[in-house]
């Protein structure tokens, strides 16, 4: 590569022989607040780990009587932590109450210090029934894998709260509600786009491995671009990019023979990651990610932190119609909520593999441009469990 992508950023898009613009690759910097760390930054617990612990805790004071001061839990990894109760205690006879303060760590999250609460009552139907409180956001519209008029608590955390609640025992054959709440939650959501989402009234209970890692950091990009040069350093000449945990798991069943240190993390760092790579003199990327992400990357973001990009849907509506759907559906593509909403109807309307297909080779056309060439590049898009590639671009590869 004769000059750095950097160079590239004020570039005109240009038409491709399909006839869509080709959006030249540009990379937002990050914002000014999180540029300068001076010291590692320390990982935090995401809010389905701390309403696990809640809940566990107050499933146990329901069971004995006592109040519990530490409460551990397993992460969806398997790994088991402990947590300190701010309060814990009998509400009423059948009824108990539990408050796990979060700690996001260093990572900027507006729900760091949020007083995560559960509360457990004893009903007459055997397991355990979960809903959302105060403070917990409302499903209102379609596009986020969660029924409608239900609570916005993801299906990893609602697994954590069923499993912590069901380790305490006897508790939890007598049947349980669980309701997590979120005091001020309903403030904290003002400053998320859960509003634009449909998510009305408080913040989501999220989270996919339990642990909250600052990806979006200037930190967590030279993590990123120390790992590429690690790669290199091993001889290795070709590097899997994926946005987090689940879709490493689909990239490392997609490339089953790559050692595993190939396998890169990037988060919100493509362009960082590329540059590295093209330095190291890499031959390959394969870049692997679901909807959003790749949307983001297919309209030329390269840094796609959720300050400076958002989901083009109306990209999506055109990829509708380059893949032959008809204009009803590449409307109500244009209008969906997000980019798994998107995904939905193609999925629903059999446009799935051709409209991710179409996707994945305009995210391969954005990165060839940003390396100018100097990388073989293939791009998967993967369902939203991680574990199955839907789409791919070269189709062959």
């Amino acid at each position: 590569m004769t000059e750095s992508p950097r160079r590239r950023r004020g570039a005109e898009a240009r038409s491709a022989p399909g006839g869509h613009e080709e959006p030249q690759p540009r990379e937002p910097d990050l914002p000014r607040t999180m540029k300068v760390r001076q010291k590692a930054l320390r990982t935090g617990w995401t809010t389905g780990t701390c309403a696990s612990a809640a809940a566990k805790a107050a499933a146990s004071a329901l069971a004995t009587g006592e109040p519990v001061e530490v409460v551990e839990v397993a992460l969806p990894s398997g790994r088991r932590v402990t947590f300190a109760t701010e309060r814990c205690g009998l509400t009423a006879p059948d009824r108990a109450e539990a408050v796990v303060v979060k700690d996001a760590g260093d990572d900027p999250d507006v729900t760091d210090g949020a007083h995560v609460t559960a509360t457990v009552t004893r009903c007459g139907e055997p397991g355990v029934e979960l809903d959302g409180g105060v403070g917990v956001g409302v499903v209102t519209r379609p596009g986020l894998g969660l029924d409608l008029g239900g609570p916005a608590i993801n299906p990893v955390p609602a697994q954590m709260i069923e499993q912590a609640v069901g380790e305490v025992g006897d508790a939890a054959g007598a049947g349980l509600r669980v309701v997590i709440s979120v005091p001020e939650g309903e403030r904290m959501a003002r400053k998320t786009t859960n509003a634009r989402l449909g998510i009305i009234g408080g913040i989501s209970i999220l989270g996919t491995t339990g642990v909250v890692r600052p990806f979006s950091t200037a930190s967590w990009r030279a993590s990123v671009e120390q790992a590429v040069s690690v790669m290199a350093a091993q001889g290795e000449d070709t590097l899997v990019l994926c946005t987090g945990g689940r879709t490493e798991k689909g990239a490392m069943l997609r490339h089953p023979g790559l050692p595993q240190v190939c396998f890169v993390e990037v988060g919100d760092f493509t362009g960082a990651a590329l540059r590295r790579a093209v330095e190291y003199g890499l031959a390959r990327v394969s870049f692997v990610g679901m909807a959003g992400k790749l949307t983001k990357l297919a309209s030329g973001v390269l840094m796609t932190h959720y300050t400076r990009s958002k989901v083009s849907t109306e990209l999506l509506g055109d990829v509708t119609r380059r893949v032959g759907g008809g204009e009803d559906v590449a409307a109500e593509v244009d209008a969906a909520n997000t980019g798994r909403h998107a995904y939905e109807i193609w999925e629903r309307a059999g446009l799935l593999e051709a409209a991710g297909t179409e996707l994945c080779r305009r995210v391969a056309g954005v990165l060839t441009r940003f390396t100018e060439g100097a990388l073989e590049v293939d791009v998967a898009m993967v369902d939203f469990t991680g574990q199955h590639v839907v789409a791919a671009a070269p189709e062959d590869a």
